[in-house]
């Protein structure tokens, strides 16, 4: 349904910024298709992924394998009055490009400020950086988003128009993430309360 498409980078950016993480689709080395979900990040027209350099997915994405990577965000079920017309109403991105690893220190510490800022805006500042040998144990590839495209359904059910009449509820059953109560760790000092965006907590 091409009309579903969008290549608004706005929209693009706005659906990677809120989707906590991606699905990465890679072939290994040994011809195999992989998808693996992990945690990523934007800063301006790039793409962040990080992790072990003993990773399967960044050896080899960084031994210059093509990436496809996507991320989706379910806003409600859509119920027909036909079984066939059932849908969902979501915001979807896929990035296809071959990523390159951040060797450059500083664009290293910018990447992990980008990865730890998406998942609690605010964080890097209260938490330790990164520490020398902690750097090297991390690998970051970098993916532009020169050739990414959103995709989104919304709104009510589709149906035939004969089947207008049928006596079947139809509608739209909403679906939202929510964020519970910040729980103390139990080795935390006294005295510790938590930070708004944890009390706070939303995307």
């Amino acid at each position: 349904m091409p009309e579903r498409g969008d290549h608004d980078i706005g929209t693009i950016n706005s659906i990677l910024d809120e989707a906590l993480i991606c699905h990465v689709g890679f072939v290994t080395e040994d011809g195999y298709p992989v998808v693996i979900p992990t945690i990523h990040a934007r800063n301006g027209n790039t793409l962040y992924l990080h992790g072990s350099p003993a990773s399967r997915m960044l050896r080899s994405l960084k031994g210059g394998a093509e990436v496809c990577v996507t991320v989706t965000i379910v806003d409600g079920l859509v119920l027909a009055r036909s079984v066939f017309h059932h849908s969902m109403n979501y915001r979807s991105v896929v990035v296809f490009g071959r990523p390159r690893e951040v060797n450059d220190q500083e664009e290293k510490l910018r990447a992990l400020e980008a990865v730890t800022e998406h998942v609690a805006h605010g964080r890097w500042t209260d938490a330790r950086r990164p520490n020398e040998s902690e750097l090297k144990g991390t690998t970051v590839l970098a993916v532009d988003l020169d050739e990414a495209s959103a995709k989104m359904r919304s709104g009510p059910p589709g149906d035939d128009d004969e089947d207008y009449e049928l006596p079947v509820w139809a509608g739209i059953v909403p679906v939202a993430t929510t964020y519970g109560a910040p729980v103390d760790d139990p080795r935390l000092r006294r005295g510790i309360e938590p930070p708004g965006y944890a009390t706070d907590y939303q995307r």
